[in-house]
């Protein structure tokens, strides 16, 4: 199998060609057995204790990383912490400076076209 692309969300569908994990244990299982091209985050899940900042902070304790990462939470604090902590993830060379980490919030109903171009192209 070659490598995926994995869209952690609770409440959104995942784009056409995504792997869907609604909690970061999935998350983490995805990370640790596949590997994932691009990996789209939202920071509030169902498990408030268990978000997607939590995540980031296992990933980056791991190592486990994607090529690409777009963090999509529509929470502007919580997305902006997990950015945060990406970069400097990056500027501690523990995440590679070649890794792409943006920051593109998402309305929760619907995907703009010009968003979802964002995840066409990754396939």
């Amino acid at each position: 199998m070659g490598n995926i692309s994995v869209f952690l969300d609770d409440y959104r569908k995942a784009p056409e060609g995504y792997v869907l994990a609604e909690t970061i244990d999935d998350c983490m299982d995805l990370l640790r057995n596949f590997p994932v091209e691009h990996l789209s985050l939202d920071h509030d899940l169902v498990n408030k204790h268990r978000n997607g900042l939590m995540l980031v902070q296992m990933m980056v304790d791991e190592r486990l990383f994607a090529n690409r990462i777009t963090i999509h939470s529509a929470n502007s604090v919580g997305g902006k912490a997990m950015y945060n902590c990406l970069k400097q993830a990056q500027t501690d060379s523990i995440l590679s400076t070649s890794t792409i980490v943006s920051l593109r919030p998402l309305p929760l109903k619907y995907f703009p076209p010009r968003v979802l171009q964002h995840y066409l192209d990754v396939q």
